[in-house]
């Protein structure tokens, strides 16, 4: 690879880094090409991205972002994953990691916060920003169903009685 190559590499990855809102750092020694793929499709369908790049060249791009603090996590073969949400690419990556005991979590960030294993494997249980949304919208349409039952329940009532009332004096 030329020099030229390597600083548009960095680059590109320091901008895919920069705008991430969480990065997955995991060791992929030994894994085959047919899982390493089915690792990429998952997270693409999710909406992130996954790179192996150079120890070197990754901690070069990560010098001026504000997740500096993670260039310690490359060393061996290292993968990236990385996604807008916050939630996609540590879910992926833990529930991949469970099937695949060559694929190992290492750490990672979420915005300028390093975070360790064990807190991305935290982060991985949290709903996703869509899931989230699903759930405020049915909280917001929640009060407005029972409000509206609550406004038709008296008229109903009324109907109700003059209904029994009417049979009443008819069977009379």
């Amino acid at each position: 690879m030329e020099r030229a190559e390597k600083t548009e590499l960095v680059s590109s990855l320091q901008a895919a880094l920069g705008g991430a809102g969480s990065i997955v750092v995991a060791q992929n020694s030994g894994l085959s090409v047919a899982a390493f793929t089915d690792l990429r499709v998952q997270v693409k369908k999710a909406g992130g991205q996954v790179k192996v790049a150079k120890n070197r060249l990754a901690k070069l791009a990560l010098k001026q972002t504000e997740v500096a603090d993670i260039a310690d996590l490359f060393k061996g073969p290292t993968v990236i994953a990385y996604a807008e949400d916050p939630v996609v690419a540590p879910k992926i990556a833990a529930a991949f990691a469970e099937k695949n005991q060559k694929f190992v979590v290492l750490g990672g960030a979420m915005g300028a916060t390093a975070l360790d294993a064990a807190g991305v494997k935290t982060l991985a249980t949290m709903p996703s920003l869509d899931e989230l949304r699903a759930k405020l919208a049915g909280l917001l349409v929640q009060p407005a169903a029972q409000i509206a039952r609550i406004v038709k329940e008296p008229g109903a009532g009324i109907a109700r009685v003059l209904s029994a009332h009417a049979e009443k004096s008819e069977a009379a």
